[in-house]
C-alpha cells in the first residue's frame, strides 16, 4: 500500500511540462508586405512628384506672362505671322492659304472641336483655324511618315487635353507641324522636346490668339455646325489667286470680330460667294 507520503513525492517529481507561444510568422509576414507595400506607394509618389517638379521646371522658361508674352520666340524653328481675326467664310468657300498647313487666317464659321480630339482622318482645315483662332493647338502629321509608336507619342500628348486637336495632313513636307494662331513649326521626331515647349508656350496663350475665352466644345449638327464623328473632309488649299479662292487674309483688315457678337445677337451671314464679311461688320 502507498502512503501518501510516497505519493507526494512522486507528484513531486515528475518533469513540469512548460507551454511555449508559437511565433506568429503569418502576422509578421502581413505586417512586413504591407510596410514593403507603402514603401514603394510613398516611394513612387515621391519619383512622381519629382518628375512633375522637374518638367514645371523645365517647361517654366516657356510659360506666358505678361512680361514675357510669346515664349515660343524662342523655340528653334518656329515661323510666326501675325493675322486678324474675325475673317469667316461659308463652307463651299475655300481659302487660298499661303501655308501648308496653315495657321492663321480667314477660316469657317464653325471651327472643330478640340478638346482633346484625335481625328481618324483628315479634316476640312478652314475649320482647324477656327480651332485656333479659340487659343487651341493643331498638331498635323503625314500619315505616310508618322505610324506605330510616334504616332502614339503624338497620340498622348493630345487625347483628352483641353484646346488641342490633331489630324492626319496629307502632302506634308514634314512628318509633323504644329500650328497655334499665328505660329508653325515643323518636325521630324515626335519625341522632339520642342512638341511639349510649343504646346505650354501657346496653348490658351492670351496674348497670342484673338478670342480668349472661346469655346473648343463640339457645336453639333445644325445646319453649318461641326460634328467629332462626321468632320467636313479635307481638301488641299487652291493656289494663291485660283478662280473662286478666297484670301488668306483681307487687304487693311483690323480689328476682331468675336463669333456671333453682331448687334443683332446673330451669327453674320457670309457675303455672296463666301466671301467674308469686314471685321466688325
Amino acid at each position: 500500500m502507498v502512503s501518501g507520503k510516497t505519493s507526494k513525492a512522486v507528484r513531486k517529481s515528475r518533469p513540469t511540462v512548460v507551454v511555449q507561444k508559437s511565433t506568429p510568422w503569418g502576422l509578421i509576414a502581413a505586417v512586413v508586405v504591407i510596410a514593403l507595400f507603402a514603401g514603394v506607394v510613398f516611394g513612387y509618389a515621391f519619383m512622381r512628384n519629382e518628375e512633375n517638379r522637374a518638367q514645371a521646371d523645365a517647361m517654366a522658361p516657356f510659360t506666358p506672362t505678361a512680361e514675357n508674352q510669346d515664349p515660343s520666340t524662342t523655340i528653334a524653328g518656329v515661323q510666326v505671322q501675325p493675322y486678324e481675326g474675325g475673317l469667316h467664310v461659308d463652307r463651299a468657300t475655300r481659302v487660298a492659304y499661303t501655308h501648308s498647313p496653315p495657321m492663321g487666317g480667314a477660316h469657317d464659321y464653325v471651327w472643330a472641336t478640340c478638346n482633346g480630339v484625335v481625328y481618324p482622318a483628315a479634316i476640312r482645315s478652314e475649320t482647324a483655324v477656327h480651332s485656333m483662332e479659340h487659343g487651341a493647338v493643331w498638331i498635323a502629321y503625314n500619315p505616310d511618315q508618322v505610324t506605330g509608336d510616334a504616332l502614339e507619342t503624338l497620340r498622348g500628348k493630345v487625347a483628352s487635353q483641353p484646346y488641342t486637336l490633331m489630324s492626319p495632313f496629307p502632302g506634308l513636307d514634314q512628318p509633323i507641324s504644329l500650328q497655334s494662331w499665328g505660329h508653325q513649326l515643323k518636325l521630324s521626331d515626335a519625341n522632339d522636346p520642342r512638341i511639349d515647349q510649343f504646346i505650354a508656350a501657346l496653348r490658351l496663350n492670351q496674348y497670342q490668339y484673338p478670342e480668349p475665352g472661346a469655346s473648343c466644345n463640339e457645336v453639333g449638327a445644325q445646319e453649318g455646325g461641326f460634328q467629332q464623328d462626321n468632320p467636313p473632309p479635307f481638301e488641299p488649299a487652291p493656289a494663291p489667286g485660283a478662280p473662286g479662292a478666297y484670301p488668306e487674309t483681307t487687304p487693311g483688315a483690323a480689328g476682331v470680330t468675336p463669333d456671333g457678337a453682331t448687334p443683332g445677337g446673330a451669327a453674320p451671314a457670309p457675303a455672296p460667294g463666301g466671301a467674308a464679311p469686314a471685321p466688325g461688320s
